[in-house]
């Protein structure tokens, strides 16, 4: 299946002040963009242009690094433009996720605070991540466009900690970044979704 850009759920203006229209305009339009066509065309070369996205990713692990990236890449930002509305973040979580974030995560401020010392210390390009794994809740980091998918979990919230995501706003202060994710962007409606799926 063709990879395609998706429109933001959201105008570019939604987000802000925690994310300018100019950094969705680059990070959608452009870095997106060319995960897109680069993973359709790479997709094409290795015989997987028909399977879904989330095969691609699973079965290009370790074995084509061009292709993972941009498919990876692809899967972690249709879901990251999803996992961000105006008005977000914050402590109200449904409260099947909270039950879940209790028991499994020690609760929202721990919770809190290990997915943004987990995107603090991801040295480098990369993601943080709560997926569910086994059954439970786990926060994770990846480097580059790394998933949890291919560690054997689902992720259903995940943040991404490549400078594109942050520098026009933020320049190099990303924890103040990961603050402004959790308590004023997080989709907590779209993360309970994958959460029931998982």
């Amino acid at each position: 299946m063709a990879f395609e850009l998706p429109e933001l759920p959201y105008d570019y203006e939604a987000l802000q002040p925690f994310m300018s229209k100019e950094t969705l305009e680059y990070h959608h339009d452009k870095h997106h963009k060319a995960y897109v066509d680069n993973g359709n065309k790479l997709a094409a070369e290795a015989g997987m242009d028909k399977l879904s996205l989330e095969e691609v990713v699973k079965q290009s692990f370790g074995k084509n690094a061009g292709l993972f990236n941009n498919a990876a890449q692809h899967y972690n930002h249709v879901h990251f433009w999803k996992w961000m509305k105006k008005g977000g973040g914050g402590n109200k979580l449904p409260g099947a996720l909270q039950k879940a974030v209790d028991a499994d995560l020690g609760g929202y401020d721990k919770f809190k605070a290990d997915l943004i010392a987990a995107g603090t210390t991801q040295f480098g390009s990369g993601w943080a991540w709560l997926s569910v794994k086994d059954g439970k809740l786990a926060i994770s980091k990846t480097p580059n466009g790394e998933n949890p998918l291919v560690h054997g979990a689902t992720p259903i919230l995940g943040v991404d900690v490549w400078e594109h995501s942050y520098y026009i706003d933020y320049r190099n202060a990303r924890p103040k970044y990961l603050e402004a994710f959790v308590d004023s962007l997080i989709n907590w409606d779209y993360v309970l979704e994958l959460y029931e799926k998982a």
